[in-house]
């Protein structure tokens, strides 16, 4: 049992969700303490504090010489880990951010309850993004689930709002279930819950145990299609997205999938990649199942997104075809030929941040005049508050994957990769629905500038929402002028023999 002590040691490299796991305790108790008409602004900003001061100590951890291995190999300190906690955090802040300026009392009751809440959603995604072992991933997973149900439902009065967490509560309880399920295989078969011991061991077990590794593979792959929203596992998105809170919707649209996408890349990489089933029809099958899925999810995420008139439905519908296009570089996997599919979905990720996030700042801006999320709020955008139009234009072009701008460089990575890996069908794929998300992408540009709706309510935007609007649009832009400086940055802290569970 020596191996499993956590000495005072390691604690120094548990920094970064210690310091979150403190913050809370210390909210949660000056939340009781102070009078609420206070306790809104200083716990919004003190929460702030708490997720730059995890960032820092993430900073801090980058590039180290070897992988940190704590409780037995169960969970890892590396740069894979360390990137996606930096992403968590960011994506974590900026919503914190903008909603020191929306969020009212007589909407959410409890407003120290719904800041603080944020650090175990985000502590979840980071325990999940450095797990090395089934039990800690499924301990961040349902850290970050049993939170977001709660951060669904803080709109207690809100008809919608129940409706949507009753049914995030009852679909989520069944993914995790189905995740646990295919856990329990993988661990019945191997007497071990450890991720690089499964991958070692699972080759020698095909000869009498093949069925049962489809099975927990499909059964994994099913659970976490539902984390991330994609299709045919995402019929809870558009309900829940539209029900909860706007920055709690943009907290799930972007965190929560991210953290999705830490894990299925930790584990079918560690169970399926790097292993004897290279080369083998199980590891074939395994990725192609993937890429299939990623086919599904861009195909229906645009198709249906065309129909759309409520922006929050919209940008579910955007966000299923978007974990299509992050699925891609899961799907073709490493090759002799091939070998950057985490930097071109790191890449891509980031991009995915800052246009999303951008995108539901503007919409918390119109919910804020108009009273709703509805697209024809945006009708006369530009003639009512012209630099907020503009902002959001960049957006769009950077989600429509629109030259020179970070998505389209985002998805032009990605899709050389599959050319590289000669899955043209895949490539092609990207660029068709990327074409036909054209249509409602600029849909939105149409209301703004076409619809000179002057009797519209005046549209007002606080300074929290117009700095995140602006930042968001201008790293959209600007990831599209120095996309090979991004790249290089990542690829010089990521290395894969260190950072992938290769043993």
């Amino acid at each position: 049992m020596e191996q499993l002590r956590l000495h005072v040691a390691d604690l120094v490299h548990l920094l970064p969700e210690l310091s979150l796991v403190a913050t809370a305790i210390i909210l949660s108790l000056l939340d009781l303490i102070l009078p609420s008409r206070f306790s809104r602004s200083i716990i919004g900003w003190l929460t702030l504090v708490g997720i730059a001061i995890s960032a820092v100590f993430v900073v801090l951890q980058l590039n180290p010489d070897e992988a940190i291995q704590l409780l037995n190999h169960s969970y890892r300190v590396d740069d894979f880990s360390n990137l996606m906690k930096l992403f968590t955090l960011t994506g974590t802040g900026f919503i914190v951010y903008m909603s020191l300026s929306f969020v009212k009392e007589d909407a959410i009751p409890h407003v120290g309850e719904y800041y603080y809440f944020y650090l175990p959603a985000a502590l979840g995604a980071m325990i999940m993004s450095s797990s090395g072992d089934l039990i800690t991933l499924y301990v961040g997973l349902e850290l970050l689930s049993i939170t977001s149900y709660l951060l669904v439902a803080m709109k207690k009065k809100d008809s919608k709002s129940n409706e949507g967490a009753f049914k995030y509560l009852v679909m989520g309880g069944i993914s995790s279930a189905i995740i646990l399920y295919g856990m329990s295989f993988l661990y019945g078969m191997v007497g071990s819950s450890n991720l690089s011991q499964i991958g070692s061991a699972l080759p020698s077990l095909v000869p009498n145990y093949e069925a049962l590794i489809y099975v927990a593979f499909f059964l994994l792959l099913a659970g976490f299609g539902f984390k991330i929203a994609a299709a045919p596992f995402h019929s809870w998105a558009p309900d829940v997205y539209q029900g909860a809170p706007t920055p709690v919707t943009a907290f799930l649209a972007v965190v929560s999938k991210a953290a999705g996408f830490a894990i299925l890349f930790r584990v079918f990489y560690a169970l399926f990649g790097f292993s004897s089933f290279e080369g083998t029809s199980v590891q074939s099958d395994v990725f192609l199942a993937i890429s299939v899925m990623a086919a599904i999810a861009m195909v229906t995420g645009n198709f249906i997104a065309l129909k759309q008139t409520n922006m929050k439905r919209l940008l579910a519908y955007s966000g299923i075809a978007n974990a299509g296009y992050l699925l891609v570089p899961i799907g073709t996997y490493f090759s002799g030929i091939h070998y950057a599919n985490f930097s071109e979905f790191i890449f891509y990720l980031i991009a995915y941040l800052f246009m999303n996030i951008g995108a539901f700042a503007v919409l918390m801006i119109i919910e804020q005049a108009e009273g709703h999320t509805e697209a024809k709020g945006f009708g006369g955008l530009y003639y009512r508050a012209p630099l907020t139009a503009a902002a959001m234009v960049l957006i769009v072009l950077s989600l429509a994957g629109i030259p020179i701008s970070g998505g389209f460089f985002g998805k032009l990575y990605i899709i050389l990769g599959t050319m590289q890996t000669k899955q043209y069908w895949l490539g092609a794929l990207m660029i068709a629905t990327s074409v036909v998300s054209l249509y409602y992408y600029f849909g939105i540009v149409r209301q703004m500038f076409m619809r000179s709706d002057y009797e519209s309510a005046e549209v007002k935007v606080s300074i929290p929402l117009g700095i995140t609007v602006w930042l968001c649009a201008l790293i959209s832009l600007a990831l599209g002028f120095v996309p090979h400086l991004v790249l290089k940055g990542i690829e010089a802290i990521f290395t894969l023999t260190k950072d992938f569970l290769i043993m």
